[in-house]
């Protein structure tokens, strides 16, 4: 009787693990720019990877109730395409965060109030190809970090190398990009994963959408956080905090986990952390538990220096001190509108925020031949006034996905077919000057492209990321929006 060798080799092949097979090249991409068109556009669909994007939402956290940080340190991996082994490190020193300080006018993730955090060396290591950018946070005029996925998929410096989150930040307003440790999530699903990134300062920074991650070492390495289950939809800092939207969430859109993570919410719970802080506590009994009768609207937070606002599902409009209790301040001029897929955050009623009590939003421009209308507050958000003028009326060009404000009361918006701005004073918008490539095709049509997210660092110099997820880079501005440059993340 021949000896027996071990299992055949037919037998060994087909008991190796299968991996599923990704969609192909585009598939997101198409859905996104399909439904631009073909929705009744409750919702925005604005950065169209599915790599890029990851989830997890919250559970609604009763009053008293606090979340402790999951003090287990996770090694954080390279960014992807890093050599393996390869540690973060150089000689370059991150500014403090009062260094090149920006306006307090700053907009949401734009940057950052003043700190006291030390000086943490910055990461060297190689930006990895095909960065796909999701969101994009700046600490002063100099110093930001960039998010979002890269590599090649199956070769990623990650426990799974199929998982290619990466993160990169610049030490020179974008001229040149360096790799850097990113959260070691698990594959991007409707409970994990990463896709926005906010820094307090040049030490201190949270990962988030679904999962909640921190830094306290610059980013050189990465803590999950314990959420209790919750889905974390939005997250900003400012004044030696972080304020985040914890949520209840199902997931009940697309039926694609990786792009349903932040559909399907119900409830929504504002949490509060310190930097030096071991856990997460919800900040008042009024934003506890905030719903729109069990619709599956968003939520949306904004800071500006001592002072806070969030967008409830329902369009309450909800102030208060930073570190303090918040309470109803006004009701927004539209309801916020079902989540962006990528980022989480409402659709429209995001808020701009001029001065603690100037702020600025945007309604309407959802449907294929409507404009977008702004509405501004002189007093907190207790009375809005819509703008005289609109912009794109009577065409999709319309659509803005993301507004932006200057402390002298320039309003910046990103839309499906660019950026545009309405100068303080001004009674007619303008179309900023978009340099680089920014063609696309959507439904065979070949036009400029858009950008689903603007924000200002100070009164003249602001970022913008692209609604094509494939493009690697981002814009910035440097005279108050009316010129955008792009940067490559390379």
């Amino acid at each position: 009787m021949p000896a027996d060798n071990g299992p055949d080799p037919l037998d060994r092949w087909l008991n190796q693990q299968v991996r599923p097979l990704p969609p192909p090249d585009g598939t997101f991409e198409l859905i996104t720019r399909r439904a631009r068109r073909r929705r009744i556009r409750r919702t925005v669909i604005s950065v169209a990877s599915a790599a890029a994007v990851a989830a997890a939402v919250a559970v609604a956290v009763p009053v008293g109730l606090s979340l402790h940080l999951n003090t287990t340190s996770a090694n954080a991996h390279l960014a992807s395409g890093g050599s393996p082994g390869q540690t973060a490190g150089g000689t370059q020193q991150a500014p403090t965060a009062t260094t090149e300080a920006p306006s307090p006018a700053a907009t949401s993730g734009a940057a950052v109030t003043s700190g006291t955090a030390s000086p943490v060396a910055a990461p060297s290591g190689p930006v990895p190809a095909n960065f796909e950018p999701s969101s994009v946070t700046f600490v002063s005029t100099s110093v930001g970090w960039v998010i979002g996925q890269a590599g090649t998929p199956g070769s990623c410096q990650n426990e799974d190398p199929y998982i290619c989150t990466s993160i990169a930040r610049t030490d020179n307003a974008g001229k040149t990009w360096a790799g850097g440790p990113a959260p070691d999530t698990g594959a991007p699903s409707d409970a994990t994963g990463v896709s926005g990134m906010r820094f307090l300062d040049g030490v201190n920074g949270w990962a988030f959408g679904p999962e909640l991650w921190v830094t306290h070492d610059g980013g050189h390495s990465w803590q999950q956080e314990n959420t209790d289950g919750a889905r974390v939809t939005d997250l900003e800092t400012a004044d030696g905090r972080a304020y985040a939207l914890f949520a209840t969430c199902g997931g009940s859109g697309t039926g694609i986990p990786a792009v349903d993570w932040a559909y399907g919410c119900t409830s929504y719970t504002l949490m509060t952390t310190t930097a030096d802080s071991g856990e997460w506590t919800p900040v008042s009994g009024a934003t506890n538990g905030l719903t729109d009768g069990g619709a599956t609207t968003s939520g949306y937070i904004a800071l500006y220096g001592a002072t806070g606002y969030l967008v409830a599902p329902d369009g309450t409009l909800y102030s208060g001190p930073v570190g303090g209790a918040w309470t109803k301040a006004g009701t927004m001029p539209c309801q916020p509108g079902n989540a962006n897929y990528m980022t989480g955050q409402a659709s429209l009623a995001q808020l701009a925020t001029i001065s603690s009590t100037r702020l600025a939003t945007f309604c309407g421009g959802h449907t294929p031949t409507s404009s977008s209308t702004v509405y501004t507050s002189d007093d907190g958000g207790a009375i809005w006034t819509q703008s005289s003028t609109q912009w794109g009326a009577a065409s999709s060009e319309g659509e803005a996905d993301s507004i932006a404000a200057t402390s002298d009361g320039t309003i910046v918006l990103g839309t499906v077919a660019g950026i545009a701005i309405l100068p303080a004073g001004a009674t007619t918008w303008q179309a900023a000057t978009v340099n680089g490539s920014m063609a696309a095709t959507v439904d065979g049509l070949v036009r400029n492209g858009g950008f689903s997210y603007v924000g200002m660092t100070s009164d003249t110099q602001g970022v913008a990321i692209s609604d094509d997820s494939t493009v690697n880079k981002i814009w910035l501005t440097f005279d108050g929006g009316r010129t955008w440059t792009p940067s490559a993340i390379s």
